[in-house]
């Protein structure tokens, strides 16, 4: 991973977000001891010199915004003090990339700190959780922190393939070993040597081929389906669940010895709602993800980063990926509001993370049921609303900024009217013909 290295100016106004970039892993440079590297990355204050405009991200503390770097140009960030979650989590997507994991809770931070001890020592891993919990990016940072960061990661879902081809798909095969089997393959192990495998879902293996994973693992090498001749590989294998391995032994459904081999290094990530100071985080890398050429990037206001919060969130991660997409869509200008927060669910009446925070009714309440179809047109009509207000009536720019074509707009606006909600009467129409 590059170094980063701060300012003295930086240090001393934003050293929760320098503290926050080192308890993620990040190296931390000064320039007192050391001098950057070509590859590291340069944080200054805003108005200060710039040395390598592609390698730096400047910081202010004026109001709320957030530039990607672009054609060579410095990545920017400002945030006043009551945004350190959001901006803390700006700012480390902006440095590391909006792939890295994203954390802030205390439990989450110190996983990563283990993810990264683990790495360093090339042994097989373990990492059971709920799904949707980032468990696959927990594994890839594994891979990209080891020694064989510069060969294949290959990641397979065991659920996801027919369970007739699986042991050829994993292991290999030659030609004439079954119906179709025209030509060899090399399978999927063979194909990361050198490197990673990260085998998902393995709860959902069958035991018959539990047995030849095992062996697999202990001699390291595979004999291809119809082959009668070990092939050495050189291989980490990293194994994912979501369910408890535990029990699925004692239920007789995996081996016990296949446990303990892939057990030699358990990890285990939690729920979202169990680490809610990553909520604010991962809102912000997830808007830095999806936003993508915008040249405004939305920031989520105070109200809705509490309604996020006030979630209970089943789908963990990738519920919030899919709130936050519905928001990028809904939203048309500079913020993200309380009313473009989209569940898919309301909130569990029986889960109440705060006292203060009560879920915020995107709209007022319509007269059909409230299903996620009404919700989001009822939403899509408030973006198109507002973006209208604020390009003061002009179809034009409307359709630019919410990313459409003007028959598109042309058509929803006739949609609302259909619905008794006509959205362009109070604008000025003949202003934007």
């Amino acid at each position: 991973m590059r170094s980063i290295f701060p300012s003295a100016a930086v240090t001393s106004r934003k050293y929760a977000l320098v503290s926050s970039l080192r308890a993620q892993g990040f190296g931390i440079g000064s320039f007192e001891t050391s001098q950057p590297g070509p590859n590291d990355l340069f944080l200054v204050a805003d108005g200060e010199g710039i040395t390598a405009p592609a390698r730096t991200v400047v910081i202010g503390c004026d109001g709320r915004q957030v530039t990607p770097s672009r054609d060579g140009s410095p990545a920017r960030i400002s945030f006043p003090p009551e945004d350190t979650a959001v901006g803390n989590g700006f700012a480390r997507a902006l440095i590391g990339g909006p792939e890295m994991p994203t954390a802030a809770d205390p439990e989450s931070l110190a996983l990563l700190a283990l993810a990264e001890r683990v790495a360093a020592a090339d042994i097989t891993v373990l990492i059971n959780g709920p799904t949707g919990t980032g468990k696959e990016v927990l594994a890839r940072a594994i891979h990209n922190g080891s020694a064989r960061k510069d060969k294949p990661f290959i990641a397979i879902n065991c659920a996801a393939l027919p369970e007739s081809m699986l042991e050829a798909l994993l292991f290999g095969h030659q030609k004439g070993a079954f119906t179709g089997a025209s030509s060899g393959g090399d399978g999927f192990f063979r194909a990361a040597n050198g490197g990673t495998i990260l085998l998902d879902e393995i709860a959902e293996m069958p035991l018959q081929l539990q047995a030849k994973l095992l062996r697999v693992l202990q001699e390291r090498e595979v004999v291809p389906l119809g082959a009668s001749v070990p092939q050495p590989i050189d291989v980490r294998v990293i194994a994912c669940a979501n369910r408890d391995l535990h029990a699925e032994v004692a239920a007789g459904r995996f081996r016990a010895d296949l446990y303990y081999r892939l057990a030699v290094f358990p990890l285990a990530t939690k729920s979202l709602a169990e680490r809610p100071q990553d909520i604010p985080a991962l809102a912000a890398t997830l808007i830095l993800r999806h936003a993508g050429a915008r040249n405004v990037i939305p920031w989520p206001s105070h109200a809705a980063i509490e309604q996020l919060m006030a979630h209970d969130w089943p789908g963990n991660v990738r519920e919030l990926e899919n709130v936050i997409q519905r928001a990028l869509l809904f939203c048309g200008g500079d913020t993200i509001e309380a009313s473009h927060i989209l569940f898919d669910r309301p909130v569990s009446m029986t889960f109440q993370r705060t006292a203060t925070v009560t879920p915020i009714t995107p709209m007022a309440a319509p007269a059909e049921p409230e299903t996620l179809g009404n919700i989001v047109q009822m939403s899509e009509f408030a973006a198109i609303r507002e973006t209208l207000k604020a390009c003061n009536g002009s179809r034009i720019e409307t359709a630019k900024r919410l990313g459409i074509s003007e028959r598109t707009l042309r058509y929803r606006l006739a949609k609302a009217r259909e619905q008794g909600d006509d959205i362009g009467s109070v604008h000025n129409w003949a202003a934007s013909a």
